[in-house]
């Protein structure tokens, strides 16, 4: 196990153009939703990033901390961290100014049943924030789900194609956007509104569901056939560095790998490395959720590390028994109930 984790540990370091980049930003940077699925690892990379170029600037990581011992890990890396439900005006209004900030606070599971709380999270909190970050660079996580379900053969849907989210998760994100929209119009805010789609991590993502149900012999349904993916620390790299890349109006970026990948090729990868031939239920349908993101390699170039290369080090994370989080994307659904 120490052979793959030390190989993982690698993938995670700070390449030296972000390095570079990271010196050439003013000021601290300020996570909010330090501690969600991707939230740790981007603070911790852009401490790694900071270190490296030598410079004096601080992370400051946001969220409830409901993980026991997270909160206490990010500060021992030399994060500053402050526990605050952003819900809460007055926990908002108390924590530091910062002219950078990263916002990945939102909601997604558990959205049928509580709609609600999913568009105060997702539409009525970006408003708050904005205000409380009016002075600030702000780049703003957002999702591939405001798109249709676009033709495989398309390659994608772009940043001009107009949003059709299906269901309210994908509604209230869509809900996102507009607000910090407005608001960066209003108030002169430099934004980027980064349109992730389907960050992977040994721990979590696309990938690893398929490779789970393979190793376990579980059906997997093809309907939706067809996905993009990317590796974590890929997206975060990205995330940092469209810090130079706010703008007024607000800039939409699509945030995934160059490839248009079938569920059933992954699967039958995963095949072949667990030694058990998967099992598949229902046929590939002619769309799925798909971004082109020609936009995002011209400003950042292509993610560094491929597919088959996240595929190889996911099944040798499983087989070695590996920790992985209890957090499922979801991608096979297709009408938006999540």
């Amino acid at each position: 196990m120490k052979e793959i984790e030390a190989r993982y540990q690698q993938l995670l370091q700070p390449s030296e153009v972000l390095v570079s980049e990271i010196a050439r930003i003013d000021g601290d940077i300020i996570i909010l939703g330090a501690g969600g699925k991707m939230g740790p690892s981007l603070a911790k990379l852009t401490k790694l990033a900071i270190d490296k170029a030598g410079i004096n600037k601080k992370v400051i990581g946001v969220s409830r901390f409901s993980e026991p011992g997270l909160q206490d890990e990010l500060n021992h890396f030399g994060i500053e961290t402050h526990a605050a439900d952003l819900l809460q005006d007055d926990q908002l209004q108390q924590l530091p100014d910062a002219p950078n900030v990263i916002y990945l606070a939102g909601t997604k599971f558990g959205t049928t049943g509580n709609e609600a709380f999913t568009w105060a999270m997702n539409t009525y909190l970006p408003g708050r924030v904005a205000e409380k970050y009016k002075n600030s660079r702000i780049v703003v996580f957002s999702t591939g789900n405001v798109y249709p379900l676009t033709p495989v053969v398309s390659g994608g849907a772009p940043e001009d194609m107009l949003p059709s989210p299906i269901g309210e998760y994908a509604q209230s994100c869509l809900g996102r956007e507009r607000i910090f929209q407005y608001c960066s119009a209003m108030n002169k805010i430099p934004v980027l509104i980064y349109r992730l789609n389907y960050a992977n991590d040994v721990t979590y993502g696309v990938l690893l569901e398929i490779a789970k149900s393979v190793k376990a012999g579980k059906p997997i349904d093809l309907r939706m056939g067809n996905v993009n993916v990317i590796w974590q620390g890929d997206a975060n790299e990205i995330a940092l560095r469209a810090l130079h890349h706010c703008r007024t109006p607000a800039k939409l970026l699509n945030v995934t790998g160059p490839e248009t990948l079938s569920v059933r090729w992954i699967a039958e990868e995963f095949g072949k490395l667990f030694g058990q031939r998967p099992s598949f239920i229902n046929k590939e349908e002619p769309t799925a959720l798909l971004s082109n993101a020609s936009e995002c390699f011209s400003l950042f170039g292509y993610p560094k590390v491929a597919p088959k290369q996240m595929i190889q080090l996911l099944a040798e994370w499983l087989i070695q028994g590996g920790k992985v989080l209890n957090k499922e994307t979801h991608f096979q659904e297709r009408e938006g109930q999540f």
